[in-house]
């Protein structure tokens, strides 16, 4: 079944800049929606979208929505994101009509390490960023996945050098399925979807954000940068990964403390 969703109207710069479809953009819509059918099919009711609300992730959720797909939809509010990327939760709730799960780090914990580390520990050190990012991401998320059967997310290889080794369906470090319905579009189709359905996308995006974190963690990219440039510019390691999808930084020690607290169940 397919529902009929309004357009929204996407107009902006990065629609005008980004929108360039290839000659197979078809046929990977139908692959797409072929991946997303059968992991829906394999685990009813037991697989989430992990969604940033990235331009990848409002492709896909997108197809959830409009294939009234059993599959539900979780973001990770870290409690330091853009105004437009949480003004950008609501606009995609009312314009899809369902609900986005909101899943946050535990509150005493993130005041308890502000504290120690400061507000800017992130920048301190790389272990920092990777503890910070364990805590606002890693446990969020384990959270998040608890008792799930699988989940899906926008990774393509063409983003990073680290994510040319993903695939379309992959298993977590906790043995859990995972599934890359965009895994092989260009940016190019990514942008043409959303031309063509009207997707809502956020606006930082038409202002030179194409990858979109935490604010102190994201600064918009000059042309010719790497898609990932902008964000945590100022490490050299060349890792720009938080964890959720490079299992090197999943299994850091700083990670590893924070997946394995046991704070909370409730979203």
């Amino acid at each position: 079944m397919k529902r009929t969703i309004p357009i929204d109207s996407p107009a902006g710069a990065a629609v005008a800049a980004h929108a360039k479809p290839s000659p197979g953009f078809d046929q990977q819509v139908i692959a797409a929606l072929a991946t997303l059918r059968a992991a829906a099919a394999e685990f009813p009711d037991g697989i989430v979208q992990a969604t940033s609300l990235g331009a990848e992730d409002m492709v896909i959720t997108d197809l959830i929505a409009r294939h009234e797909l059993p599959i539900a939809i979780g973001m990770l509010d870290t409690g330091q994101l853009h105004d437009e990327t949480v003004a950008l939760v609501e606009r995609t709730q009312r314009h899809y009509g369902l609900r986005i799960e909101i899943w946050r780090p535990d509150a005493a914990a993130a005041r308890n390490f502000v504290a120690t580390h400061g507000a800017d520990a992130m920048r301190q050190s790389v272990e920092l960023r990777h503890a910070c990012c364990a805590l606002r991401k890693l446990e969020p998320l384990a959270r998040m996945l608890e008792g799930r059967q699988g989940w899906v997310t926008g990774v393509r290889r063409e983003q990073s050098q680290q994510r040319k080794q993903a695939s379309l369906h992959e298993r977590d470090l906790q043995g859990r399925a995972k599934w890359n319905p965009l895994i092989d579009w260009t940016l190019g189709n990514v942008w043409h979807y959303i031309r063509l359905h009207g997707v809502p996308y956020n606006p930082l995006h038409d202002r030179h954000f194409p990858s979109i974190g935490c604010s102190p963690c994201t600064r918009a990219v000059a042309v010719g940068e790497d898609f990932r440039a902008g964000r945590w510019w100022w490490e050299n390691d060349g890792v720009k990964e938080c964890g959720l999808h490079v299992e090197r930084l999943a299994r850091s020690p700083e990670a590893k403390e924070f997946q394995q607290r046991d704070i909370g169940k409730q979203p």
